[in-house]
């Protein structure tokens, strides 16, 4: 893994991480929140078997990157072309997680030319999405700081002041991940939050702020992952994406929660080096 800062044109660095050139797809990750953008560790020996090249990024706020406020989610489009451009990578797949997921649907959107696959794992919808309760089936505790995000940023900082973890979160598959494969998730959460809660809190505001981007105007091949037990984004949110982006296929796992959907990760990627292709 190499990891490099990009200075961009309008002053802001990027914190770039690249695993080199392969013989396979370049698959950009598009991280959670909060987290760092190291690549996904438990997915990398199959990238190894696959050829994946991963790139990926601190998004703007988190760990070596710059700070961009007012960021949306259609902002991410433009960063993942700027590190593209700096690597020499003409076309690539993309691949989010959880927060990440909006923003890779956002890249899927806004440079057609480019993406040539997305996968988006346990992803929001866009806020206010007709003929979705966006908030319905979170815990109470994810929907109360979104709901502070909604209120605007003075509102969603007193509510992180005070916030504190809620382990309900997540389900018991999703404990029992944490535990074992993914406890990679310490690596990059860990220091995302000793960061400070600027990361998060730009990430919550785009979520619930116009995205930006409509998702449904992408036009490469979309794969949808969902728990259909996530406690954090319910799976209604996915059905909602799959209905609206054309082609999108959806992948629901029977007793999956936020975390433990990370574990059809390899067919994932097979997928994505197969449409990359």
């Amino acid at each position: 893994m190499v990891e490099t800062d990009l200075k961009l044109g309008d002053g802001r660095v990027l914190h770039v991480y690249d695993t080199g050139a392969g013989p396979g797809a370049t698959v950009f990750w598009q991280h959670g929140t909060p987290n760092i953008g190291a690549p996904p560790e438990p997915l990398l020996a199959d990238s190894v078997r696959l050829g994946v090249r991963w790139v990926s990024y601190d998004r703007p706020g988190y760990g070596g990157s710059t700070p961009r406020p007012g960021r949306d989610v259609a902002s991410a489009a433009d960063d993942v072309g700027a590190v593209a451009d700096a690597l020499g990578i003409d076309r690539f797949a993309v691949m989010g997680h959880s927060g990440g997921g909006p923003h890779a649907l956002a890249c899927g959107a806004l440079l057609p030319e480019r993406v040539l696959a997305v996968v988006a794992v346990a992803s929001l919808a866009p806020f206010g999405a007709e003929g979705l309760d966006w908030f319905a089936g979170m815990t109470a505790s994810g929907a109360a700081g979104l709901r502070a995000a909604a209120e605007g940023r003075a509102a969603k900082e007193a509510y992180e002041a005070a916030a504190a973890y809620d382990p309900e979160m997540f389900t018991p598959a999703d404990h029992a991940a944490l535990a074992g494969k993914w406890s990679w998730f310490d690596e990059v959460v860990g220091p995302a939050i000793e960061g400070g809660p600027g990361g998060l809190i730009d990430d919550d505001l785009a979520y619930v702020g116009p995205w930006g981007c409509d998702p449904a105007r992408g036009t490469a091949p979309v794969l949808l992952l969902h728990g259909d037990e996530d406690r954090i984004v319910p799976s209604a949110h996915g059905r909602w994406l799959a209905d609206r982006c054309p082609g999108a296929e959806l992948r629901l796992g029977p007793g999956d929660g936020h975390v433990s959907v990370l574990g059809a990760g390899p067919e994932a990627l097979e997928w994505l080096v197969d449409r990359a292709a």
